[in-house]
This record gives structure tokens, sequence and C-alpha cells, in this order.
């Protein structure tokens, strides 16, 4: 992809993170052992999910789609981040940082259409199950799925192509720790009125439409469960529920505070705390919470585990 360059920079400066050299070195092995985590786990899912016969349903399916976003989402922004420990690690060319925000925004969008297809999957699995297996063939699971990354690009490619245009004259700095659109919109000495009009609307549309569809589809999963006549059965389907919606509330928390406001001004500090939840954070929770703490999932492990220490024995 070729974005025209009308800037009067060749590249920008990403702050990236804390000055002091102490924070910086603590804040360097944290996100390391955070990034080498969601990328084994997600893998690890990847796998299991591939390979385990008794895994090969939509849910997994879906789940397995949400790996490999996950990857893909944290690898756009982690190494960077990384890298800006050092002071040449910061600089970045105008082609990379329209790249980065690029590929973070397309792939934040399809992820936010995966949760409520996710959502959507977990509905008909509890609400119509005799029905499941004909709504969701596998035909339904593709085709939904190459819909949300459809979605993902469509709503974000305009935006980053007028980004791409506007001459950047102000400042080569960008004030946070990787290329997000307020901070570099912050740097253009053009009017970004429709740019930031445009911004939003892309932002509503994207995460309050697939927001309602997953708080659409637990308000009814939540109202069978309580139809459930065991204490167990409600019990284990309320623990399943909650714990999924506790990284919902997490992530679209953040993105919407980020990006569905008003044009006001926040700290650079609270904005970087806030997007450190929905780029780092998150990606680490969504494979634990999703699957890891699955029964199925931990039987596949614990058989993958018992054959590999019996092989080596062997």
């Amino acid at each position: 992809m070729v974005f025209a360059n009308k800037s009067v920079f060749n590249e920008f400066i990403i702050v990236g993170l804390p000055e002091t050299p102490i924070f910086q070195y603590i804040s360097f092995f944290l996100l390391l052992i955070i990034y080498l985590l969601t990328l084994l786990s997600n893998f690890v899912i990847m796998i299991l999910t591939s390979t385990e016969t008794c895994l090969h349903t939509p849910m997994y399916f879906y789940i397995r789609n949400l790996s490999f976003l996950e990857v893909c989402y944290v690898s756009v922004i982690v190494p960077k981040v990384l890298g800006t420990i050092s002071l040449h690690g910061r600089f970045i060319s105008f082609s990379g940082c329209i790249s980065q925000l690029f590929f973070f925004f397309f792939l934040s969008s399809t992820e936010c259409f995966l949760f409520a297809i996710m959502a959507y999957d977990r509905y008909i699995a509890i609400c119509h199950p005799l029905h499941y297996t004909t709504l969701m063939d596998s035909y339904k699971c593709r085709s939904l799925t190459i819909c949300s990354i459809i979605g993902g690009f469509v709503t974000i490619f305009p935006h980053i192509v007028l980004i791409s245009q506007l001459p950047f004259c102000r400042s080569n700095i960008i004030d946070h720790f990787f290329c997000d659109s307020p901070p570099l919109l912050h740097l253009a000495c053009a009017d970004t009125y429709l740019i930031d009009l445009l911004d939003f609307s892309c932002a509503s549309l994207v995460i309050l439409t697939s927001l309602l569809v997953t708080l659409l589809s637990y308000v009814r999963i939540i109202a069978t469960i309580l139809r459930i006549p065991t204490k167990l059965g409600r019990s284990k389907a309320f623990s399943t529920c909650c714990t999924h919606l506790i990284v919902v509330s997490i992530y679209y928390g953040t993105v919407s505070f980020m990006y569905v406001k008003p044009k006001v001004s926040f700290s650079s500090t609270l904005n970087r705390v806030l997007a450190v939840f929905y780029t780092i954070i998150t990606p680490l929770l969504n494979p634990i919470i999703y699957c890891l703490r699955n029964k199925e999932v931990k039987e596949s492990v614990r058989r993958r585990l018992h054959f590999i220490s019996h092989f080596q024995s062997y």
C-alpha cells in the first residue's frame, strides 16, 4: 500500500516509554514478558483448536481467529514500543507510521466485529441449542469471519487515506507510544475538522454497533440462564458469561473513552495508560478468559503434555 507523503517531515519521533531510565527498563521488561506470554498463549490456542478434533466447533473456530488477530495486533504495537527504549528506536518513517496506524485500526475494528459474532454464536448455542448446528455450520462461520474482516477494512480505509494526505509541519514528536490518530492529527498544520468528524463517526459505528450486538446477545443469554432449573447449570453458565463480559467491558470501555468522545483534551499520561489496556492487557486476557479456563481446552493441553512426557520417557 502506497500513501502520498505531503509532510514537511520525513520521519516522526515517538515519545514512547516514561523518560526516567529506571522506569524505562522496568517497563521494557514487563512489556517484553507480557508480549511473549501473549504470543505463547495465543499460539497454543491456535495449535490446539486446529489439531484437536473435539475443538472443531464454531466457538473454537472464532476463538482461533481471535487468537490470530491478537498475535497480529500486539505485533503491530509492542515491538516498536520496546524499541523506543533507545533513542534511535524512537524514530519512525512517515510511511511506517501510517502503516502502523492502518493495521492498528484495521485489526481493532475487525476484532470488535468478531466479538459481536462470538456473542451471537453463544446466543444461538444457549438460546437455540436444537438449531445451533444448522444456523452455525462451517460455511456460515467462514462467511461471518470474512464479513468482520471486510467490515474492519471498509470502515477505516477512507479515514487512513485522508490522514496520509495531511501536511505535518507543526512538530514531528508524537506524544504517545505508537502512531495513534489523535496525537498524529494534533501535529497536522491543516484543518482536520472533517477527519475528526469521520474518525468519530467510524469509531462510533464500529464500537457502538458491535457493542450493541454483544450486549443484546448476553441479555438474552442471561435471561435464558435464569430459566435453567439446576443451580449448578446456572452457576457454570454465569461464570462463563461474567468472565467474557469483564474482557468486553475493559476493551470497549477504554476504546470508547479514547475514540467515541467529544474533542476534549486529556493528559497524554492518561491517554497512554488507557491505551495500554486495549493494546497490551486485553490481548493477554483474551486467551485466558475465552479458552485457557475452559475445561475442554485444559483437557486437550493435559493430553498433549502427557503425550510429550510419554514420548520423552520412551
